[in-house]
């Protein structure tokens, strides 16, 4: 047995963010890092299409890079690209005597296969290169900042364009002399964030009674008097950090059902803010989320066929992880694991009716050893105007 010890992470890392966040280096093309561990010293070679490598060295944190050429096994590379790449790294273990490599819970099957072809045994660690990006750094942080900041003024804008549209005789909003849409609303959001460096994927506009859907994205004309979820979580082009940003508007007068709503999800997020901090679970911020929300006198769980519609519960987690992704560990939900400093998590309660819609509010924060780190600064009322 080799006293060699080995990990490997493959896959594309413009779109492998566990990859691309150990290594800092975007390409679309297959990649594989490749980390011995020898005497306690830990060499990590990255694998690459050869055309890149000249970049991958000034920018990836490595210490070697190469590629699968100068790996190709006796029988030769294969034409494939993706699969040259896994030969070209059993080949590159097998040279350094390798007989057990440990994997993360993201390598494409292809690379386990000639691994194995090469007598090399796999084994995954579904911690690897999780609760690296879990605790996020200083750096990341301002990155996750910056995204949500953006993602705040996008909101603003969207809830404004709502809360001051004219409302017809029938009710439907009108903006420009043209009825305001979801979809305008949300091309609105596209056009804004698009302008100022981010991606975005389609944000949830969703008026009455398809806010019942938690993520139903919206169509057709808002009305006034009706909650219109607003859900916006775009991605920086440069720095890759997500935000996600959830506001509710109501154009118009406010029933009171929809302020009963609204007044018992702004405390059910006000009780999940003050229960995080790290030692503490995610199931546990979770229940303070549900106290507070059935201490209102609503329920939780997805409605059945024999509920009435005027059933109204939470029916999904209170938030999840952001960074790379709009959606990363840790959950907090029940089974949510214990939280760590550096955690930046989502607080979104919400309340469903298939009668009136919905109500979520949505903040972003940071987990600190003593609470957490809110990186949201828009007010979460329903009027905007």
């Amino acid at each position: 047995m080799s006293e060699r010890q080995a990990t490997i992470m493959a896959g594309i890392p413009a779109h492998n963010m566990a990859l691309y966040h150990r290594i800092r280096f975007s390409v679309g093309d297959p990649a594989v890092l490749l980390e011995v561990v020898e005497r306690g010293q830990t060499t990590a070679t990255l694998i690459l299409r050869d055309i890149e490598m000249e970049r991958a060295r000034a920018h990836a944190r490595v210490d070697q890079v190469a590629c699968p050429a100068q790996f190709a096994p006796a029988k030769g590379l294969s034409g494939d690209r993706e699969t040259a790449t896994a030969e070209s790294a059993a080949e590159f273990l097998r040279r350094q005597q390798i007989t057990r490599v440990t994997a993360d819970r993201s390598l494409p099957l292809i690379y386990v296969q000639a691994l194995h072809a090469v007598g090399i045994d796999v084994v995954c660690d579904l911690d690897l290169g999780v609760s690296a990006r879990r605790t996020k750094d200083a750096e990341e942080i301002e990155h996750l900042r910056a995204a949500q900041q953006m993602t705040e003024q996008a909101m603003e804008m969207a809830c404004t364009l709502v809360g001051r549209a004219t409302a017809s005789r029938t009710g439907e909003l009108q903006w420009d002399g043209a009825p305001l849409t979801s979809q305008r609303v949300r091309a609105a959001i596209d056009v804004f964030l698009l302008q100022h460096g981010y991606v975005n994927t389609p944000s949830i506009v969703a008026g009455g009674v398809e806010g019942a859907d938690c993520h139903n994205l919206g169509t057709g004309t808002l009305s006034t008097g009706q909650p219109v979820i607003i859900d916006i979580f775009p991605q920086n082009r440069e720095t890759r950090y997500c935000g996600d940003c959830t506001r509710t508007v109501v154009h118009g007068e406010i029933s009171p059902a929809v302020a009963r709503m609204y007044e018992a999800v702004a405390a059910a997020k006000a009780a999940a803010i003050g229960a995080i901090r790290a030692g503490v679970t995610g199931q546990a911020v979770h229940e303070a989320t549900l106290a507070v929300i059935k201490q209102h006198g609503f329920a939780s769980g997805l409605p059945t066929a024999d509920d009435p519609d005027t059933y109204c519960a939470m029916v999904h987690g209170t938030g999840h992880g952001v960074g790379l992704e709009v959606h990363e560990p840790p959950l907090l939900d029940m089974g949510g694991p214990t939280l760590l400093a550096g955690d930046a998590v989502t607080v979104e309660p919400g309340l469903y009716s298939r009668a009136i819609g919905g109500i979520r509010l949505e903040d972003l924060v940071v987990v600190t050893q003593d609470g957490c780190l809110n990186l949201n600064r828009l007010p979460e009322h329903l009027h905007w105007t």
